[in-house]
């Protein structure tokens, strides 16, 4: 069975502080405190979907973490949900960005909206991407069920395109989960089940605690993708109040009793 890394979408929230942080930690502690107190080895960069990465705060999250801690890097929103700009410029300007993270970099998400639909147009620019970063571990995020169809999954193996598979709420239109591998690498993303997921601020949408019943759901489906994949990466998303953390944990431990019994 490959590697199962555990971990949460960012790390620097200031409603973290008081919850599972110390009520005194400085920014420049969390990172070291997520890997050492929190035994996380493994963290989705979130904040580089918001702006392009900067060398200097990539060479900042490598220094303030140990040799054997693993990145993965969201990509700028204007590569996936905008799409308006010149990509080739893009995609130089985030590998650049990104440069200083090294061989800890072992993959990037690409995380499309709910308007992003299975067309031909859009499946030529999959293949676009793929080329611009055909040098990098790439796994992409849908949010319309239309993709969970397995003739588009051939498509991204095709392309050597990671599935990303995601745990958000049961309504009309959003993706399932539905465990799938479509590259060497397998990845799970927990959004929460806040029913409220439309019409929500972001604060309010990823406002989830997951109970350890319905966490115990996923062991199985985690442990069988691993099997087959080289690395297999867990990430919560569910960051409201520090839940991602307490979940994260509480998922880690589950995994571990289960690859000892």
């Amino acid at each position: 069975m490959g590697d199962i890394l555990i971990g949460t979408s960012g790390f620097s929230f200031d409603d973290w502080i008081g919850e599972v942080y110390p009520a005194h930690i400085k920014k420049n502690e969390m990172l070291p405190y997520y890997e050492k107190t929190f035994g996380f080895k493994t963290l989705e960069v979130n904040y580089t979907y918001y702006s392009m990465p900067s060398k200097k705060t990539m060479e900042s999250l490598s220094m303030r973490t140990s040799r054997d801690f693993s990145f993965v890097v969201k990509a700028y929103k204007g590569m996936t949900h905008e799409r308006t700009g010149n990509l080739k410029e893009q995609c130089r300007l985030f590998k650049e960005g990104i440069s200083p993270l090294g061989d800890s970099l072992k993959g990037l998400l690409f995380q499309f909206p709910y308007t992003f639909l299975p067309e031909s147009k859009n499946m030529d620019y999959l293949r676009a991407l793929q080329e611009e970063f055909d040098n990098f571990e790439s796994v992409v995020e849908f949010r319309n069920a239309k993709w969970s169809d397995n003739g588009y999954l051939d498509t991204l193996r095709s392309l050597d395109l990671g599935y990303c598979i995601v745990d958000e709420p049961k309504l009309k239109g959003l993706l399932p989960f539905h465990p799938a591998l479509t590259s060497d690498t397998g990845y799970f993303r927990f959004h929460g089940r806040n029913t409220a997921w439309f019409k929500e601020p972001v604060n309010v949408k990823y406002d989830y605690l997951y109970s350890e019943k319905e966490l115990e759901k996923f062991v199985e489906p985690i442990t069988d993708i691993a099997n087959k994949a080289g690395i297999t990466f867990v990430f919560f998303n569910n960051c409201h109040l520090g839940k991602a953390v307490k979940n994260a944990q509480m998922l880690k431990e589950m995994i571990g009793k289960a690859a000892h019994s």
